[in-house]
């Protein structure tokens, strides 16, 4: 057996609430997507090091037009019994307050690559939904986090409730049970229940998703409770160690290997100047059971650890994937995700022009309904992003380009566009907390072909134009500071909008290509 270093994060950018699984001789991590499609992201593993994005579950099963920012798929949760994986997710409908419009889902396979059968509505009572298979009974069961809008705080997480799923009416039976109303650092949700040493196991994330996160252990030798608190809470929490680079630290899942070992997966951010460009991340702990049946980080106390040790069967060499690239020949690589909708054929055509994407336009940058936007997790702090584009704008209302995006309201946009003096010319948009200007810096363009990259070194960025074998700045530096918070993390991508006529214009990409910087 040889000893093998993880080194966290272990799934790098905006890759949050991960839950984990091990099936056989793999182990799968899911993660949420929000508002990304396609969505609920599959990553597969043999040895806890290396992560190799497998599928995406969500495709066709869901509609996100509409969604509001933060909102759409949050804290998937999948589990394994009787020859079939079981997936339950919540799709957020509204996030203002004091209510919380939710609906939890779930969908099953025989694979983990699908089919998937089509989802079947549980209940709206709060978020975080997971599936408990209990060993002593053969009964299924709900969990989820419960939302109360008579609470006074912001957050208004009540607790965590239980009820029976009738795998035979696909529908929950019986009495709701309250079994954990949570402890003095509230915010109680992300429920995963386990059955170890004759006990019944609540994980929680508990103290919001900010500084405060936190991941709190209690027991039950009933299923219904009551549940007792590991006298040692937190378990697990980057709060109170600052100078740790995993911060943000909850939101964990339990796996054991074939050699009894126990590992949690949770989430993490790595915030550089104090924000979180990345988002929130995926990293792994060694964890163990004392004596008397609690949970523990092996290394002692609850600060994660930038590095685990991992058995394996030989000697594994962590490899982090730090660059993409599409030549746009064949089918689409698996990394790409757009907006609220599926990048499907009806506007990314790969067989009018062979070795070219061909995206059809679509509404605004500010459109929540049928934004055109193709883009990729940004994984690395320093990057260089580059695209070979043709496109022919007869008007201001037209435009594509190159990107670095977070949201709706809070994005960088290096578009090709028209101006009436001009002609046709590049221009740099920005938006941050919703309030767009426009660079007054406009770049003449002639001949087909314009090549845009953008180099962005941690915390600033700058566009640039080819030029007679040359590169020529577009607009100033720019702050990529506000591409951080919520509960997504920055993408890069490049897109189309046509604001005269939907769908009236297309640009044809060559390629796109993002390359980690190294930094000294």
């Amino acid at each position: 057996m040889f000893q093998s270093k993880a080194i966290n994060p272990i799934i790098r950018g905006f890759n949050p609430d991960p839950n984990i699984l091990k099936v056989g001789s793999f182990y799968y991590v899911i993660v949420s997507s929000f508002e990304w499609l396609p969505g609920i992201r599959v990553y597969e593993s043999t040895d806890l090091i290396n992560w190799e994005h497998k599928t995406d579950i969500l495709t066709n099963q869901v509609s996100l037009k509409g969604h509001p920012i933060n909102g759409s798929i949050w804290a998937p949760q999948i589990s394994y019994s009787d020859g079939r994986f079981y997936l339950v997710y919540t799709d957020v409908k509204s996030v203002t307050r004091p209510f919380k419009d939710v609906h939890n889902y779930m969908m099953i396979a025989e694979d983990i690559e699908g089919p998937w059968e089509n989802p079947i509505y549980l209940n709206s009572s709060g978020f975080d939904p997971s599936l408990f298979h209990d060993p002593r009974t053969g009964k299924k069961w709900l969990l989820n986090e419960i939302w109360d809008y008579r609470l006074k705080t912001p957050n208004k997480s009540a607790g965590i409730v239980i009820q029976e799923y009738d795998a035979k009416q696909k529908q929950l039976v019986g009495p709701i049970h309250t079994i954990f109303t949570g402890t003095e650092l509230a915010k109680t949700e992300a429920p995963h229940l386990y059955y170890v040493n004759d006990y019944y196991y609540l994980l929680t994330a508990e103290g919001g998703t900010g500084s405060g996160h936190a991941v709190t252990v209690c027991r039950s030798r009933d299923l219904l409770g009551p549940y007792e608190v590991d006298p040692k809470n937190p378990m697990l929490t980057a709060n109170g160690y600052p100078s740790s680079s995993l911060q943000c630290v909850g939101h964990a899942s339990l796996v054991q290997t074939e050699v009894d070992r126990w590992y949690i997966v949770h989430l993490c951010t790595r915030p550089i100047e104090g924000v979180a460009i990345l988002g929130r991340e995926t990293a792994i702990q060694e964890v163990y059971w004392t004596e008397d049946n609690w949970l523990r980080i092996k290394e002692g106390g609850n600060e994660p650890r930038e590095s685990v040790t991992i058995p394996t069967q030989e000697k594994v060499i962590q490899k982090i994937n730090s660059c993409f690239f599409d030549d746009f020949e064949g089918k689409m690589k698996q990394s790409w995700n757009a907006r609220r909708c599926l990048p499907d054929t009806t506007w990314c055509d790969l067989t009018s022009r062979y070795g070219y994407l061909r995206m059809l336009a679509g509404e605004s940058l500010q459109s929540m309904f049928d934004q055109h936007l193709l883009a990729v997790r940004q994984t690395t702090f320093s990057f260089i992003a580059q695209t070979k584009m043709e496109y022919e704008p007869k008007h201001f209302n037209q435009m594509a380009g190159l990107l670095l995006f977070l949201n709706e309201e809070n994005y960088y946009y290096c578009c090709l566009t028209w101006d009436e003096m001009i002609g046709k010319c590049l221009r740099l948009l920005s938006a941050v907390e919703g309030h767009v200007t426009i660079s007054p810096e406009i770049y003449p363009l002639r001949g087909r072909e314009t090549v845009i990259k953008v180099v962005v070194e941690k915390t600033f960025g700058q566009f640039y134009v080819e030029r007679s074998q040359d590169w020529k700045k577009i607009g100033a530096k720019i702050d990529v500071q506000t591409l951080s918070g919520g509960f997504t993390g920055n993408f890069v991508g490049i897109g189309v909008h046509d604001l005269n006529v939907r769908g009236g214009s297309y640009a044809d990409f060559d390629y796109f290509n993002y390359q980690e910087i190294e930094m000294e």
